[in-house]
């Protein structure tokens, strides 16, 4: 079973972090409407949504993937490169430390969630202005023990590594070639060029989570035969997030 971690959007997304985007009147009704359709269509899928409590105070909370790198034996509690954002991570670890020990990110590293790319046995975790080299070397010490390898990875035009690139199956990644080099071992499709933010997809059991804006990305998936869960994020894409952003997946066996 799968058990997806979210949390509701706060009231103060407008004041979320930005870094990449202009900042863009964002409607918190409609946000939170896309946030429980995005719980809905994981739970179709066989997930259980369990919720993080509220933390209305927080205006990028919804984003919690940020907080955390989950893997099979352990989470990973992060030090977010925001420090407006670092006040997110207590209630994340409480949710947590049901289904995992924990370990911790320490100070003077920092490292976001969203920058970590996991691929079986291997974390590809990228250079940005949220995630430092302390925070990637803190992280290759924190899992060495449980046999995971990281390879540091550069990229560039936007916020975090998933914004560039995530896995839609185990050989094969969606990727913005104009943002990050290929990943050797993997074959790599590109996104439509029109949809630079199109990379950012969630798999599910058999299915792709994609938003719903990126039609041209979705056609091209759809004619290598993936099968594509389209949902609406168009005021969440305005806090510069994605789909893998509003959810930790955590299996539970």
């Amino acid at each position: 079973m799968i058990v997806a971690l979210t949390r509701d959007v706060s009231p103060r997304i407008a004041e979320c972090e930005l870094t990449f985007l202009e900042r863009q009147p964002i409607d918190y009704a409609r946000a939170a409407a896309q946030h429980a359709a995005y719980e809905r269509c994981l739970a179709a899928h066989g997930c259980r949504v369990v919720h993080i409590e509220p933390a209305p105070e927080l205006p990028d909370g919804v984003f919690v993937e940020d907080a955390a790198v989950v893997l099979d034996e352990v989470a990973i509690i992060t030090r977010p490169g925001a420090e407006s954002r670092r006040a997110e991570t207590a209630s994340v670890a409480r949710a947590l430390e049901r289904y995992r020990p924990l370990r911790r990110i320490a100070a003077p590293a920092t490292i976001d969630g969203g920058d970590v790319l996991r691929a079986g046995r291997t974390l590809y975790t990228g250079r940005s202005a949220r995630t430092n080299d302390d925070g990637i070397e803190q992280l290759r010490a924190l899992i060495a023990p449980d046999g995971y390898e990281v390879i540091a990875v550069d990229f560039r035009g936007c916020l975090h590594l998933k914004s560039a690139v995530t896995q839609i199956d185990v050989h094969t990644l969606l990727c913005n070639p104009k943002w990050i080099d290929p990943l050797p071992g993997f074959e790599m499709i590109a996104v439509d060029p029109a949809e630079p933010f199109a990379a950012n997809a969630l798999r599910l059991d058999d299915s792709i989570v994609l938003a719903a804006e990126h039609v041209r990305t979705r056609a091209i998936l759809e004619r290598r035969g993936y099968a594509i869960e389209p949902v609406a994020t168009s005021e969440l894409l305005k806090a510069e997030a994605g789909v893998t952003c509003c959810s930790l997946m955590v299996e539970v066996l």
